[in-house]
């Protein structure tokens, strides 16, 4: 059974895409993990909330990131798909 090289090369680019969409994990994970530690410094240090809100929310721009490129990365393999052009 053969199968062409552009099903081969789609194929390919959304099993890419799908574990490219599992970098959504790490952020959720991490973000939870920052509010949780956030909440837990503010209930200690009830003084400090603008400075720890201010320092949970940055962590947490930067951690979604990851979530992000991931995201743009599937997309540009199941839209976009670059690979199909070099065929």
């Amino acid at each position: 059974m053969n199968i062409s090289s552009e099903a081969f090369v789609l194929g390919c680019s959304a099993i890419g895409a799908g574990l490219a969409l599992i970098a959504g994990i790490g952020p959720g994970v991490g973000q939870g993990y920052a509010a949780g530690q956030g909440a837990a410094a503010v209930g200690r240090n009830p003084g400090a909330k603008g400075d720890i809100t201010s320092t949970m929310l940055l962590g947490q721009a930067v951690a979604e990131t990851t979530g992000l490129y991931g995201l743009v990365i599937g997309l540009i393999l199941l839209y976009a798909n670059p690979l199909i052009g070099r065929l």
